[in-house]
C-alpha cells in the first residue's frame, strides 16, 4: 500500500508535467517536513530550550533549472501561478510567492548566484495548524536550490538563511526553531534546541506503542499578537528586576526558580507569574529529556500537562476552546500527554495517546467539540520522520 508521503509526492510531481508539459525537463523531487513542539513553549524568546521534531507531514517541490533567468512557480494546491526575473525581486501583490522569492533574495545577500528554474510545489501539512508550513517552504525551496546549483551550503546555513527569509523579506519576526526542525529532524527523535547558543542534542522518541494526534480548535483568538508582545515584555520585566541582585542574569534562562520565589513580592503577581512559569518550563524540558533516555513515555506525558497547566494559569495563553480538550483527556487512562501547542490563544493541542486507543480517543474528542462548540474537530495523527531531503 502506498504511503501518503509518496502520494503527495507524487501529486506534486504529476502537477508539475500537467503545468510544464511531459517534454520539459524532468524535474527533481524534495520534501521538508513540518513540525511539532513537544515541550518547550514560549521558552525559545528567553534563551531557553525547545523540543521539537519533524513530522510526516510535508511540503513537496517538483523543480527543474531552467537555462536564463526567469523563474515560473506553480502553487498545485492554489491553481496558481507565478513568474518572475531573478533580476527583479519586488514583491508581488500576491502573498504566496513572498516567502520563494524571499529565498532567492537571501541567496543573492549570500553572494551566491543561482540560474532561473520551474516549479510546482504543494503538500499537506495543515495551514493555521501550528506545524509552520511557511518554515518547510522554505527549507524545502533553499535545499533544492543547494542541490541544483552546487551552491556548498550547510544545513545550519540553511536554516539561518530560511529564518531571514521570513523575518526580512515576509516580514515574520520568527524565532529559529522552526526552520530548524523541519531541516533537522530524524525519525523517532526529538531535538532539544538550545536558543541561546543553538547547540542541539537528539533524544529517542518511540512510536511503537503511542500516536501523537494534534487536536485543531480550529479558533484563533485575536489576542495572540499583542499578547505575545506583552509576554516578552513581562519577562524582560523579571529580567530587569532579579538582574538587580544577580548580575549575570540576562535572560530567565539564567535565573532558577528559587531567585523568583525569593524575589516574589517585589515582582508583582503578575511578573511572578510569567517568570515562575518560565523558569519551571525551562527546567521541564531537561527533565523530560531525561524521561526519554529512559523511555519512560508516561512520565513524560506528565510534563505536558504540567506545560499546559502553567500556560492556562501562569503564563495565561491559553484559552478556552484548548482548556475543554485538554480537560477532556485528563481521566482517559489511553492518553499519557496533552497539551496546548504553539503561542496560544486557539491551535491545536498535542495528545500523546495509545496506539491501540486512536480511533475511540478521536471519536470522543470529535463529538464532545461539536456538542460543546458546534464545531468540527480535525484531527491529524503525525509520526515522527526525517527532516529536509531529496526524493530519489
Amino acid at each position: 500500500m502506498q504511503s501518503a508521503e509518496s502520494k503527495t509526492s507524487d501529486r506534486i510531481k504529476e502537477a508539475y508535467l500537467r503545468k510544464f508539459g511531459t517534454d520539459s525537463a524532468e524535474p527533481r523531487v524534495f520534501r521538508s517536513p513540518g513540525r511539532i513542539n513537544l515541550i518547550g513553549e514560549h521558552t525559545d524568546y528567553n534563551n531557553g530550550f525547545v523540543l521539537p521534531a519533524s513530522v510526516d507531514k510535508a511540503v513537496y517541490f517538483a523543480i527543474a533549472p531552467l537555462a536564463g533567468d526567469l523563474v515560473t512557480l506553480y502553487a498545485a494546491d492554489l491553481g496558481e501561478t507565478y513568474s518572475f526575473s531573478l533580476n527583479d525581486l519586488s514583491k508581488p501583490d500576491q502573498s504566496w510567492p513572498h516567502y520563494q522569492i524571499g529565498i532567492i533574495d537571501q541567496i543573492k545577500k549570500s553572494g551566491l548566484t543561482i540560474g532561473g528554474f520551474q516549479a510546482a510545489f504543494g503538500g499537506d501539512v495543515p495551514v493555521g495548524a501550528g506545524m509552520s508550513s511557511s518554515a518547510a517552504l522554505e527549507c524545502c525551496l533553499l535545499f533544492a536550490l543547494n542541490e541544483l546549483n552546487h551552491l556548498n551550503l550547510d544545513r545550519f546555513s540553511i536554516v539561518k538563511m530560511a529564518q531571514k527569509a521570513e523575518n526580512e523579506y515576509v516580514g515574520v519576526q520568527c524565532g529559529i526553531m522552526d526552520q530548524f526542525a523541519s531541516a533537522f529532524g530524524k525519525d523517532q527523535m526529538v531535538i532539544r534546541l538550545d536558543c541561546r547558543s543553538l547547540e542541539f542534542e537528539y533524544f529517542p522518541f518511540p512510536m511503537k506503542d503511542y500516536l501523537l494526534v494534534l487536536c485543531d480548535t480550529t479558533v484563533k483568538h485575536s489576542l495572540e499578537d499583542s499578547e505575545y508582545n506583552t509576554r516578552r515584555l513581562e519577562c524582560e520585566a523579571g529580567v530587569k528586576i532579579l538582574k538587580k541582585y544577580n548580575p549575570e542574569i540576562n535572560s530567565l534562562r539564567d535565573a532558577s526558580i528559587a531567585i523568583v520565589e525569593l524575589h516574589k513580592d517585589e515582582l508583582g503577581d503578575v511578573i511572578y507569574r510569567r517568570c515562575k512559569y518560565m523558569t519551571e518550563e525551562i527546567q521541564r524540558v531537561q527533565q523530560a529529556c531525561d524521561y526519554l533516555n529512559e523511555g519512560n513515555l508516561e512520565s513524560f506525558g506528565k510534563k505536558m500537562y504540567q506545560t499546559h497547566d502553567g500556560l492556562q494559569y501562569e503564563y495565561e495563553v491559553s484559552c478556552t476552546e484548548l482548556d475543554f480538550l485538554v480537560d477532556l483527556t485528563r481521566d482517559n487512562p489511553d492518553v499519557v500527554g496533552s497539551r496546548m501547542m504553539g503561542g496560544g490563544f486557539g491551535g491545536c493541542t498535542i495528545n500523546l495517546v495509545r496506539i491501540e486507543a486512536v480511533e475511540d480517543f478521536e471519536a470522543t474528542m470529535k463529538e464532545a467539540y461539536k456538542k460543546q462548540y458546534s464545531i468540527e474537530l480535525p484531527c491529524y495523527r503525525v509520526k515522527i520522520t526525517n527532516g529536509t531531503e531529496e526524493i530519489l
